[in-house]
């Protein structure tokens, strides 16, 4: 877990209840200087970028840095950042993605991610983070793996769980950060 609170990871997310044995569950979260709708706008971006490191994960393309219009129409199926398909959102909500059949479910066996949006609750006074208030947002990602995989996929979860955590940090701030940029549609 990373970034998220002990209430945040006991709110259910649409990721939830698709598989249907045990599951591994990772959690990343950020604050985000931005309305809901704006998260979301750029969630909608992951369809043709992954914003996390582009010459690792974008063979050295760079994430468009402005919102491309038409990509807030998602369809179900389509996909996402390559390796994904969406598999359900809500607007102003959450986007939730599933590894699509091809080398990362090989590599790595079936997973999901929802990126939940929640408008952000007021600090605690004692807290020494950013006061929340309108205009602010949490974007948390829930990630969900079954644990009755095989071998392979139970011996590259260790180095998916550390990769992960490194690529989504980044792929988080970078959308947190062009969600809180005003004016930036091309």
């Amino acid at each position: 877990m990373w970034g998220v609170t002990d209430d945040e990871v006991a709110r259910p997310y649409p990721c939830d209840g698709v598989f249907t044995g045990p599951t591994v569950e990772w959690f990343r979260g950020v604050d985000v200087d931005a309305e809901p709708a704006a998260v979301f706008r750029w969630l909608c971006q992951l369809s043709v970028a992954p914003y996390s490191y582009d010459l690792v994960d974008n063979l050295g393309r760079r994430s468009p840095q402005r919102l491309t219009p038409g990509l807030e129409r998602l369809t179900v199926g389509q996909t996402m950042m390559t390796i994904f398909e969406l598999a359900s959102f809500a607007e102003g909500e959450h986007l939730t993605v599933r590894m699509r059949p091809g080398p990362g479910r090989r590599a790595f066996g079936d997973l999901l991610v929802s990126y939940a949006i929640h408008p952000a609750e007021p600090a605690e006074p004692a807290e020494p983070a950013e006061p929340a208030g309108p205009g602010r947002s949490r974007l948390v990602a829930k990630l969900v793996l079954p644990t009755d995989q095989d071998l392979r996929h139970r011996i590259a979860r260790p180095l998916l769980a550390w990769g992960d955590l490194i690529m989504m940090r980044r792929q988080l701030h970078n959308l947190a950060r062009l969600a809180a940029q005003r004016g930036n549609v091309s």
